[in-house]
């Protein structure tokens, strides 16, 4: 059997994974409790990347990407937050673009794929970034990839800033 690696993203490499974890939390509408959601990530020592919250009358539902994800998750769970984790991409805004969104989901809709929600990043590596959830993340990034468009990767949220290497690799 045939193993297709996946695409080469920013941080290089070309066998690491393009797709993101993103944590899902439920919160219940109180008082106080997106503040112990943050606290208890920032006790962790994770780093937000990305924050979407969609709220109705009883609960919210807080979408965000961390830096390692990998040791968020039991640590969230241990400390009671209900959550699940969903893979999304991460693509750096165009910087020489009018309407670099609009690039975004032009590129998303040539491939004829359903983007079913997008939300801003915090930071990208070198400049603005969205996450994008699609019906075919592989696709997706292969067809944005191909079009010139930067994918972060996990790996490329781990790094800080005072690390060697932060960025400095283009497609």
């Amino acid at each position: 059997m045939e193993q297709v690696l996946p695409p080469e993203t920013a941080a290089g490499g070309g066998f690491e994974l393009t797709r993101v974890r993103q944590f899902t939390v439920f919160l219940e509408n109180r008082v106080g409790r997106l503040m112990a959601l943050l606290r208890a990530l920032e006790e962790d020592g994770q780093h937000l990347h990305a924050l979407a919250i969609e709220e109705s009358a009883d609960a919210a539902l807080v979408r965000l990407i961390v830096s390692d994800p990998e040791n968020a998750k039991p640590d969230l769970k241990r400390r009671g937050f209900s959550l699940s984790v969903t893979e999304v991409l991460c693509v750096e805004l165009p910087k020489n673009d009018t309407m670099p969104l609009q690039t975004v989901c032009s590129a998303i809709l040539a491939a004829e794929l359903n983007l079913h929600y997008t939300y801003p990043m915090l930071k990208g590596l070198t400049g603005p970034a969205v996450v994008l959830y699609v019906d075919d993340s592989t696709l997706a990034c292969r067809l944005l990839m191909r079009k010139n468009f930067r994918i972060i990767s996990e790996r490329d949220l781990g790094k800080r800033p005072d690390q060697p290497d932060y960025g400095s690799h283009n497609n």
